[in-house]
């Protein structure tokens, strides 16, 4: 099967996350003020891109669907998921001081879960090999009890348990987007059914919220000790950096672990130009990520790839960095010019914290 098949739901875009000073409130003293970085303009890019740039004849485009509050429950409690459907009641509100939901936002965050279990579907009935799920808000800090850094649902998450559902022996996570993927390492933590990665700047814990730190010795408890793999790189990390952090840690691990199917949280924030992320990532530091997923699923998957939308916050670049992602993910070539990176790569900025990595994690995986 030489297609990916995206699935959109354009409930999502109703997800009003306001204005302010980024994710601030608004301030007096602009005349001006920003769009919340999580806003629909950033999905519409990234889906205007995929319909009329070069890949667009590889992609089938697929129907989402709401989750119901039993597909929910597989990962999160059910007074978390009640809380949340009574503050969209109320009329929304904040969740975090950087997490908010309007009195509309209850269907669209239904439908970004929904649409990541219908591309999980499609790929365990065999109707694709590689699924994503182009949704909003992002999942991946969302926790069983809480929510976190604009997520509500952890998406990832329930994609890995539906799996797991279905029949699945291993499940692993992949997650690239330039924040520790908190709320997914919080769903796996003590388990070894689902091995999670999880390649992001070093930030560590930002409050109540978010309490993990995302550092390496985070490896996970009990049956799970060994199987959360945080990979902590620098500011400004740069295309490599990425690139070795697969190469050197997550590949060898996936394949002494042999998952059946790999799941992809699949970020652009750690693009340059991002605010939110500073990590110099290029188009063609996107392409080498999806290159690299690509072969390995293909490896011990027999391909079987599912990817659920992250971050991802410059809302123009974001959205060619999807592109190129996504022609990796195939194994074709970058077909899109880079219009605006000029940032040279430093070659060895991840080297110190990829070794900090290996030295956690060779009790477990003999790296």
């Amino acid at each position: 099967m030489a297609d990916v098949h995206v699935f959109w739901d354009a409930r999502v875009l109703d997800h009003d996350t306001g204005s302010g000073f980024w994710e601030a409130a608004p301030s007096g003293l602009l005349a001006e003020q920003e769009l919340h970085p999580e806003s629909a303009p950033r999905i519409r890019n990234m889906k205007a891109v995929l319909e009329r740039g070069p890949v667009a004849p590889l992609l089938t485009w697929r129907p989402g669907r709401l989750a119901t509050e039993e597909e929910l429950r597989t990962v999160h409690d059910a007074d978390y998921i009640a809380a949340i459907k009574e503050v969209c009641a109320a009329g929304g509100g904040h969740l975090t001081s950087t997490t908010l939901l309007s009195a509309g936002s209850w269907e669209p965050t239904l439908a970004a879960a929904g649409t990541c279990l219908a591309a999980t579907d499609a790929v365990l009935a065999g109707e694709c090999d590689i699924a994503y799920a182009l949704v909003r808000p992002p999942g991946h800090h969302a926790q069983p009890d809480r929510a976190d850094g604009y997520c509500v649902f952890s998406h990832a998450a329930l994609a890995a348990q539906r799996a797991r559902d279905a029949g699945l022996r291993r499940v692993a996570i992949v997650d690239w987007d330039v924040h520790h993927g908190n709320g997914t390492q919080e769903c796996f933590y003590s388990r070894a059914d689902v091995l999670t990665f999880s390649i992001h700047m070093a930030h560590g814990a930002w409050g109540p919220s978010h309490p993990q730190t995302g550092a390496p010795d985070e490896l996970g408890i009990g049956d799970g000790a060994g199987f959360n793999v945080n990979i902590e790189l620098p500011v400004g990390a740069g295309d490599r950096a990425y690139a070795d952090a697969i190469e050197r840690i997550v590949a060898p691990v996936l394949r002494r672990y042999r998952p059946e199917l790999i799941i992809a949280a699949s970020g652009q924030d750690a693009a340059t130009f991002d605010a939110n992320g500073l990590h110099n990532v290029t188009m063609a530091g996107f392409h080498r990520i999806g290159t690299l997923l690509g072969e390995l699923a293909r490896e011990m998957t027999g391909g079987r790839l599912v990817c659920t939308q992250e971050g991802g916050y410059a809302r123009s670049y974001a959205a060619y960095c999807l592109h190129s992602t996504i022609e990796g993910l195939l194994g074709r070539e970058q077909s899109l010019p880079d219009p605006i990176a000029y940032v040279p790569d430093d070659v060895t900025r991840g080297d110190t914290a990829l070794d900090a990595v290996t030295a956690a994690l060779a009790p477990y995986w003999n790296l």
